[in-house]
C-alpha cells in the first residue's frame, strides 16, 4: 500500500485571503474615508494623549495593530496613521512603530497574493517566452536594488508595490528588507511632521504634507535611489560588454 501525496487545497481556498482583503478594502473605502484622516486626529487629540499617558503600552499595541490593518487591508488613512505615530510617540519610538507596522502590513498582502496567485503566475511567466519573462528575469537578477529604489521613490502606489513582487516570485526576505529600509526615509520625514503637530494644532493650521518634495529632502532621496540601482546598471553593462 503506497501513501499518496496530499492534494493541494482548492483554488478558491488559496485565494480566499486576497478576496477578503479586497472586500474589506472596498468596504473601508466607503465607510472609513471620512474618519481616518487629519481632521479626526485634530478633533480627538486630547482624548488620545490622555489615553496614551494613562496606558502607554496598550496605546502603542493598539496603534501598531491598527496601522498594520490599515496597510494589510489597503484602507484609507495610512498618511494620517503615520502622523499619529509621530504625534503620540514622538520621532522615536514613533518612527519605529510606523516602519514596523507598515512593513508588517505589506508582508501580509505579499503573502496573501503569493499564496493565491503568485506561485501559479510565476510558473506561467517562467514557462513563457515573451517580453514579460525577460522583464521579470531582469528584476529577479537585481531584486534588492530595484525594489529598494522603487520604495525610496514611490512611482507606483504602495499597494501595487506589495502585489507585483508577489506575482513574479520575489523572495520574502528581499521583499521585507527592501520595504523596511526603502520606506525608512519617507517614514522618518512624515513621523517628524507628526511629532510637531502639537504646534500645528495650537496655530490651527494644517501640516505641510508636501515637505517630502522640498529640494533639501527630495534631493538626497533621489541621490540614494540612483545609488541603489547603480550595481544593477553596472552588472547590465558588464554583461553587454562580454556578450559575443
Amino acid at each position: 500500500m503506497t501513501n499518496s501525496a496530499p492534494l493541494p487545497p482548492p483554488r478558491w481556498r488559496q485565494r480566499l485571503p486576497v478576496l477578503m482583503i479586497l472586500c474589506v478594502a472596498a468596504i473601508g473605502a466607503v465607510l472609513l474615508r471620512d474618519y481616518l484622516n487629519f481632521d479626526t486626529l485634530r478633533e480627538n487629540r486630547a482624548l488620545l494623549l490622555g489615553f496614551r499617558d494613562a496606558h502607554y503600552a496598550v496605546t502603542a499595541a493598539v496603534f501598531v495593530g491598527a496601522y498594520i490593518a490599515i496597510v494589510a487591508f489597503s484602507l484609507p488613512g495610512a498618511t494620517a496613521a503615520t502622523l499619529t505615530g509621530g504625534f503620540l510617540f514622538g520621532l522615536f519610538p514613533g518612527a519605529l512603530f510606523n516602519l514596523v507596522a507598515a512593513t508588517t502590513g505589506a508582508v501580509l498582502i505579499f503573502l496573501a497574493v503569493r499564496a493565491g496567485f503568485g506561485r501559479a503566475m510565476a510558473a506561467r511567466i517562467d514557462a513563457s517566452d515573451g517580453r514579460m519573462k525577460r522583464l521579470t528575469s531582469a528584476i529577479r537578477e537585481n531584486e534588492a536594488p530595484v525594489l529598494f529604489s522603487l520604495r525610496l521613490m514611490p512611482v507606483l502606489p504602495f499597494f501595487v508595490m506589495n502585489v507585483i513582487p508577489a506575482l513574479i516570485g520575489v523572495r520574502l526576505s528581499v521583499f521585507a528588507t527592501t520595504t523596511f529600509f526603502g520606506i525608512l526615509p519617507g517614514g522618518f520625514v512624515y513621523t517628524w511632521v507628526g511629532a510637531g503637530l502639537g504646534e500645528v494644532f495650537a496655530r490651527d493650521e494644517t501640516p505641510n504634507m508636501g515637505i517630502i518634495f522640498e529640494p533639501h529632502i527630495l534631493g538626497p532621496l533621489l541621490g540614494l535611489a540612483a545609488i541603489s540601482v547603480l550595481p544593477a546598471i553596472i552588472k547590465a553593462l558588464r554583461k553587454k560588454d562580454i556578450a559575443p
